[in-house]
């Protein structure tokens, strides 16, 4: 292995494939809620689902987890799905979405770099929902390293995006 071999730049994290007990119940969440367009399904036992027209950013399938109860918190596992908004108006307007729904968060920050809201799906799967801040505003220390923090997220002023 070479030592000094770095992943190339443009790579990205290309879909999350998630193993949930109940399809229907997982396609309210992510594609009645969230909003996720479906691409394809597998039967009875799987569907991908895309924003934009891509061919999948999700998969849930119950091959292996079909009426299985919930992975336990303290295991190894996913921790969470980060699924990025393109504006701050568009995560208060699913901010707002999600309270008109009674969806609970389990929280809600500002990263310096990101606001983030924070809640579980039916499977008990972590879901951060964030929009990144202007590069230019992203917080950094005097050598130019990223200073990120975690804060309570104002969600009176993420709101008022919505209009």
């Amino acid at each position: 292995m070479h030592p000094t071999y770095q992943i190339p730049p443009q790579t990205r994290i290309g879909h999350v494939h998630l193993k949930v007990a109940d399809l229907d119940r997982s396609l309210a969440f992510y594609h009645d809620l969230l909003g996720f367009d479906i691409t394809m399904r597998y039967g009875s036992q799987a569907v991908f689902l895309s924003a934009g027209g891509y061919h999948r950013h999700i998969g849930l399938n119950t091959w292996h987890s079909k009426n299985a109860p919930p992975a336990e918190t303290n295991t190894v596992g996913l921790y969470h799905t980060a699924i990025v908004y393109p504006t701050r108006r568009d995560l208060a307007n699913i901010l707002n979405r999600l309270l008109e729904a009674g969806y609970p968060l389990t929280g809600a920050s500002d990263h310096g770099v990101s606001e983030a809201l924070y809640l579980n799906d039916p499977d008990n799967n972590g879901v951060e929902l964030y929009w990144d801040k202007p590069v230019e505003q992203w917080p950094v220390n005097s050598d130019g390293s990223l200073n990120m923090f975690t804060r309570a997220l104002d969600l009176k002023s993420l709101l008022a995006e919505t209009g």
